[in-house]
Order: structure tokens, then sequence, then C-alpha cells
């Protein structure tokens, strides 16, 4: 059994230098699927966190709509913005093919569901714009907020009149609680919120032993500049400009 243990970190450490060593080109089918079956076994926290963690190092897409809304696909892996890099890797995450991974952003990042004909998405103004909405639909994990401690209420918008979140403070005390694959989502100050979003940022948490970082896509919408950053979690709190988190799990 413990021969078996090694062989398969031997073999997740080399798909993962492969992959890690195209930072520019998109993920291809072939190493997708391989990695997606070495996984196998794995809990589904650690699957999400894995992936995620793949993308580290891939450029932002500064694109104010999204390039994989803008081009009417699934797939853009090239450049990738906070929230198709959450989406991203939960549908990897939650498949065991290249072309489940389709499936499950059919199902996922949508209000009712994705529409694919001629190889376009026909029906991406159904999809999730707005972090708080992922949460409330459930189809991006279980809100767990309120487990990880006293909850704060912060105003809400867009038809949300109030949403209970950890506060600042209340999250870093609350650090012992995160697990891999936890998705975070950063509430921001109902003063300095533009178009009424409440979720400014998403991102992703690993925990490494006793070691919990952030993994998101770092960067700012026109500006051709940024990546996929892996973070110590507990000094990205301390220095965001966010007055919360909400977190979810699947």
């Amino acid at each position: 059994m413990r021969h078996r243990t090694i062989t398969i970190m031997v073999i997740i450490y080399i798909i993962a230098t492969s992959l890690s060593s195209q930072k520019s080109n998109a993920f291809g089918a072939e190493e997708i699927a391989e990695t997606q079956r070495a996984l196998k076994g794995k809990s589904t926290g650690e699957k999400i966190a894995f992936w995620a963690e793949h993308f580290v190092g891939r450029p932002y897409d500064p694109d104010y709509l999204g390039e994989y809304v803008r081009k009417e696909v699934i797939v853009t892996d090239e450049r990738i913005d906070c929230m198709y890099h959450v989406f991203r890797s939960v549908e990897l995450a939650m498949s065991d093919t290249p072309e489940g991974a389709v499936e499950e952003a059919l199902n996922r990042r949508f209000h009712t569901k994705g529409v694919i004909k001629d190889s376009r998405v026909l029906n991406y103004s159904d999809r999730f714009q707005y972090g708080e909405d992922m949460i409330v639909s459930g189809k991006w994990g279980k809100d767990v907020t309120s487990t990880f401690g006293p909850t704060a209420y912060v105003g809400g918008s867009r038809g949300i009149n109030k949403l209970a979140i950890l506060s600042k403070k209340q999250a870093i005390k609350a650090l012992g609680n995160f697990n891999s694959g936890d998705i975070v989502f950063f509430i921001k100050d109902p003063k300095k919120r533009q178009v009424g979003e409440i979720v400014g940022h998403i991102g992703i948490v690993k925990k490494e032993l006793n070691n919990l970082y952030l993994i998101h896509a770092n960067g700012q919408k026109g500006k051709d500049s940024g990546e996929v950053k892996k973070v110590p979690l507990k000094e990205y709190l301390h220095a965001m400009n966010f007055v919360g988190i909400k977190i979810t799990r699947f």
C-alpha cells in the first residue's frame, strides 16, 4: 500500500511538472485526462485545490467581459480571471474527462444550463456574472460561512438586502477551520461598490500541512498584467481591502 501511494505521488508530481512548464499554453486534453486519472481517490476539496494550483503563473485575462464570454467558448485557459479560475478548477475537479469538465461547465456556470451549438455557447447572457449569485445558487458548494465563527451583516444590493459575512478580523481568527478546496468570496465595502457587485474577488484555498494558501487570479481588468498567484492566506487577509469574506465548500 505504501509503495502504491508513493507511486501515485510520483505520477502526480511528474504531471504537475509537465503542466507547469507549459504556463504560456492551454492545457492539452491528454494532459488533463492523465491528471484526472491520477487524482482519482482524492477528496473533492483536494482535487479543486490541485487544479487551482496548476494555473499558478497563468496570465490574467484583462477583458472586462471575460475572454471565454467574448469568444463564446467554455475553455480559454491561456488567460484567466478570478471567476474563470474558480469555474475551471471546480469543473476539472468534479469530472473524470476533459469532456466531462465541459458538461460540468454547462451545468454550473449558468443560472439554468448552458447551451452549445457548433462549438459556440449560445446563452452566456444566462451565466453567473456576480459572485454572490454563485453562492446563492448552491452550484458552487454549500455556504459554510456561519460554521467558521460569529458573523456580521453588511448591506446588499441587486435584491439582496443584507449578507452574513465573516469580518476581516473574524476571518483571521478562524484560519484553523479552512480546508483545501474551500472557495473564498471577498466582500466589498458597500461604500466602494460599483454596478451593484457585492463580491469583489474570488479565490481557492489550499492546505499544506499546517500552512494555508490562497490561489487566485490576481490582476486588474483593462490592464494587460497580472497572473494566477499562490500566497499565504493569513497575509492576504491581513492586507486585503475587503470588509470580510464568505466561504463555500463541496
